[in-house]
């Protein structure tokens, strides 16, 4: 993991606009008109309305996308009780995850008061701004008492998300835990250690589930609770055992068949897993510091199935798997409340996710890392694209079959294309990749090492755990130039290609391009003064298996590198010619743009190839490409030679190509309007579909159009550019590529290169 500093949280947190959330205008607002309708006098007929009928705010505010993230920071995170105003970062983060994972609107708030009843009677009063109330770090019991009374006073969804959440993604883990090593729930003995919120909540879902109370034993930090304790409060008392022969954890889990701990670090021992019985189920859920650690509980005996709260393990615990999904279903039908049918219905959905095939996150994403049911992988991964959409709509029919939903879904496929639509792909696609790459780092080099943005991002890189990476330049200007940014080069690989100690390798690595080149006129000597180039050498690194991937870009001019790369890599057997594509995120969904960097004024075949790369390209993204070809004119409606040879190419794609969903020539708007041009052009082999690859005709519009919406919308995540064709992972940077730009065309090219390998495993 990446180990985040005190310094770099506060630079975070407050660097450009302090804190981590802000509300956005979802309106147009430049007109007179505008204003008049958003505010007075037009805002006085939607109040009307919702006078007369309430359910009618849902229609006309952002109620039903509202939740408010309420808490009195009491039980903050692992620091306690540290105040209302102190937890306000927690409750600002906990409402950007909301927005990312569910795209709900939250707003945070901190109430100073610790009273119950004086707290329940400040949400109750507020209550009807939101359509749901998330609680948060609410220290025990006392919250357990204000969650049953918001729930039995008010009409909308309440969830204590610190008792549920873990409640609702264990159960789901334990449920396929017990699955996969056989054994039955009604049967299993299972030991708790800690007796707050979460494990309440957690041992009470796992009787809902099947879980016998006769076969729990629960321990606080006095040790097992029994029946003959003084002075347990309700919760605890309900899971009181009548033993006598158990006192201490060491006791409790001699023969135990699951160990879940909700507590604190370093508890349970190597001997103490070992009294367990047959392949025991441990969840050590204590973060960051689990009850034991991954590595001590596998090495204890092989048959142990493990969970942690942390992500650097298999099987994660997050709650992030949950409440967005649960709050995102329960709002879209206007639910007055999440019940135990809703809950239930997350649980299995959460389950059956993870014994599905996995999903690709860039393409075979989980294949390459041979996720499949087992041991390692019953849970899903908090980035599973599939969870808003298979989570969300379980909840949602649960609320309409137990009763508690105001509103009814009847087209569920078009509901999950909704959610789809809504959420987008905005940094989704990146966190994948990230994610993907992580699993999976791979060799990169860096070609331009003395160049302070590439040094940041392969630092950054390095720290992400994403590669391994290695700069080219002269080893003494980087370092100094890496004192100045004051960026640590532990662990990075630095070649100085025109150093003595090199010379062995250029003139490898001359004998080898001279071997490969030698009917094109090289010489030895040629290609050993080449090798004193960035990228000659960098891309010799990649072609002799020394390296996996390669990036360069910022200082060469693209023409020189283009020479190169034909040179020493080459393009793809089954193609003429390769490109370059950027990926556009934004709130209507992603969209693929190519070709963007290398081919100036392509012709007709070379159209067709870029469009055909394109394909491929979106699928490795786990996308099915919906392509149109742009042009100034619409079918025909011109007949110079620019929309010419897009006519042409577009009939050849349809020749070669039937089942390609594919069409053109035709303009940006006609191609991104659906309506129009289905309307306009009812024969459009893209009838029905929303667009999402633009092939241009030339570089300069496609290098235009990408630039101009990064420009104007600074907040649109861009991607690229990505290659598409060559023969090997060797990846461009942009110009003007940020720190942020070049870690994530890093990312691109680790996973390229780990599915290349795959690719070759197999040949």
């Amino acid at each position: 993991m990446v180990k985040i500093t005190k310094e770099a949280a506060l630079a975070y947190h407050k660097s450009g606009r302090p804190g981590k959330i802000e509300v956005s205008p979802t309106k147009p607002y430049r007109t007179q008109t505008d204003l008049s309708l958003a505010y007075s006098p037009g805002v006085a007929y939607p109040c009307l309305e919702i006078q007369d009928n309430a359910d009618e705010a849902y229609k006309y505010t952002d109620k039903g996308n509202l939740v408010a993230v309420i808490s009195n920071g009491t039980a903050v995170l692992g620091l306690g009780d540290i105040g209302a105003l102190s937890g306000k970062p927690v409750m600002e983060g906990k409402g950007l995850l909301f927005k990312i994972y569910g795209g709900i609107d939250v707003f945070d708030i901190e109430v100073a008061e610790k009273d119950p009843e004086k707290f329940c009677e400040a949400v109750e009063k507020i209550a009807p701004t939101f359509g749901g109330i998330n609680l948060e770090d609410i220290k025990a019991p006392e919250c357990f008492y204000i969650e049953e009374r918001l729930k039995r006073t008010l009409d909308i969804p309440v969830m204590h998300d610190d008792q549920h959440g873990t409640a609702i993604i264990s159960a789901a883990g334990l449920k396929n835990a017990l699955e996969v090593n056989g054994k039955d729930i009604s049967k299993v003995k299972i030991v708790v250690n800690g007796a707050g919120a979460a494990a309440i909540s957690c041992t009470k879902l796992y009787m809902a589930l099947g879980a016998q109370k006769e076969n729990i034993l629960m321990l606080d930090s006095k040790g097992v609770i029994t029946s003959d304790r003084e002075n347990l409060n309700e919760q605890k008392r309900f899971f009181a055992t009548n033993r006598t022969d158990v006192h201490t954890l060491e006791e409790a889990v001699r023969g135990a068949d699951v160990f879940v701990g909700l507590s604190k670090g370093n508890v349970l021992t190597k001997d103490m897993v070992r009294s367990m019985a047959e392949a025991p189920i441990v969840f050590a859920l204590a973060n960051p510091v689990p009850e034991i650690s991954y590595e001590d509980a596998m090495d204890s005996r092989p048959d142990v199935l493990m969970s942690t709260g942390r992500s650097d393990y298999p099987n994660q615990i997050n709650n992030v798997i949950g409440f967005p999904y649960i709050f995102r279903g329960a709002l879209d039908v206007h639910a007055t409340a999440i019940n135990e049918e809703m809950k239930m219905a997350a649980v299995h959905a959460i389950a059956d996710l993870a014994k599905q095939p996995v999903p690709d996150v860039v393409n075979d994403v989980y294949k390459v890392n041979n996720l499949t049911f087992g041991p390692s992988y019953f849970i899903p991964k908090p980035v599973d694209p599939r969870l808003i959409t298979e989570v969300s709509a379980a909840v949602a029919k649960a609320a309409i079959d137990s009763g508690v939903a105001r509103h009814t879904i009847t087209d569920w496929e078009e509901y999950k294309n909704g959610l789809r639509q809504m959420l987008g792909l905005q940094t989704k696609v990146t966190r994948k990749l990230y994610d993907t790459a992580r699993a999976h780092p791979q060799k990169v080099v860096f070609a331009e090492g003395i160049h302070p943005t590439m040094l940041k991002a392969a630092v950054q890189a390095k720290a992400e755990g994403i590669c391994y990476p290695v700069l080219l330049g002269n080893d003494e200007r980087i370092m100094k130039l890496a004192d100045q940014l004051d960026l640590s080069l532990e662990g990075i690989e630095i070649i100085n290609l025109r150093h003595d100690r090199e010379a062995e390798r250029r003139e490898r690595y001359a004998h080898i391009l001279t071997e490969k080149r030698q009917r094109d006129g090289y010489t030895f000597e040629e290609a050993n003064d080449k090798m004193f180039e960035r990228n000659y050498f960098g891309m010799m690194m990649v072609e002799t298996g020394e390296a996996d991937a390669f990036i360069t870009g910022l200082y060469t001019k693209y023409s020189n590198t283009l020479k190169v790369v034909k040179e020493i890599i080459g393009v793809r057997p089954e193609y003429e010619n390769f490109g370059t594509m950027h990926i556009i995120n934004s709130q209507r969904g992603t969209l693929f743009v190519a070709d963007t960097l290398i081919n100036n004024d392509p012709d007709t075949d070379q159209i067709v190839d870029i469009a055909k790369l394109a394909s491929t390209a979106v699928r490795f993204f786990n996308e099915h490409p919906r392509i149109a070809l742009i042009s100034h004119s619409n079918f025909g409606s011109d007949q110079s030679d620019g929309s010419r040879k897009v006519r042409e190419a577009v009939a050849k794609l349809h020749q070669q190509m039937p089942d390609l969903p594919i069409d053109g020539e035709m303009q940006i708007s006609t191609a991104l309007d659906r309506e129009l041009r289905d309307s306009l052009y009812p024969f459009n082999r893209l009838k029905g579909m929303d667009v999402n690859t633009l092939i241009f005709p030339n570089l300069t519009s496609a290098r235009s159009s990408y630039k101009m919406i990064q420009a104007l919308e600074p907040n649109i995540e861009v991607i690229g550019p990505i290659q598409m064709g060559l023969n090997k992972p060797i990846h461009f940077a942009d110009y003007g590529s940020s720190v942020r730009d070049i870690v994530s065309i890093t990312a691109v090219a680790v996973i390229d290169a780990y599915v290349d390998k795959i690719k070759r495993s197999f040949q």
